[in-house]
């Protein structure tokens, strides 16, 4: 008497099962880089990837992530805390030179989701592990040496100013 496949539990043989598993799994691999690189600003993506363009904070002394009130004492100021959240903490710095906000985050995740709101408005960031310093783009470079980081320049949306416009 000829014998059935066996069947798994979707009805299927179990040969035919594992190929579409297997199919879905390599359709996954195979789009997961394409997922994650449509970030749509390749100049910033560019600049993130250039590894002369991302340096350590050799006045911090440190790459790790960091509160608000630390990143403010390597920038010369004493941060006014603003916002005191779950996703994030903000202080406002108020210095001779310069005016900016200082953001940290307790997780990677809350950082990115918080890059990605702030694309719609535009704006120059310094942004490291957990952080993100938002100034003006002089100011940035001027702090980067101390904090490391990358620069990040975000598009914003809308239309935009003709040439010559000021």
């Amino acid at each position: 008497m000829a014998q059935q496949p066996q069947r798994g539990h979707t009805g299927r043989t179990l040969s035919t099962a594992r190929l579409a598993r297997g199919a879905a799994l390599l359709g996954g691999l195979v789009l997961l880089p394409l997922a994650t690189a449509c970030g749509g600003d390749t100049e910033s993506a560019a600049l993130n990837s250039d590894p002369s363009k991302i340096t350590a904070a050799p006045a911090a002394g440190v790459v790790a992530p960091a509160k608000v009130e630390v990143i403010a004492g390597l920038t010369g100021c004493q941060a006014e805390i603003r916002v005191e959240a779950d996703e994030l903490r903000e202080g406002v710095c108020h210095t001779e030179t310069a005016d900016y906000l200082i953001t940290t985050f307790p997780a990677e995740k809350y950082k990115l989701a918080w890059l990605d709101a702030a694309g719609v408005y535009g704006g120059t960031y310094l942004v490291g592990e957990r952080w993100v310093v938002s100034a003006k783009p002089e100011t940035l470079q001027r702090f980067r040496p101390k904090l490391g980081g990358t620069i990040r320049q975000l598009r914003g949306i809308g239309p935009t100013p003709a040439p010559g416009a000021s």
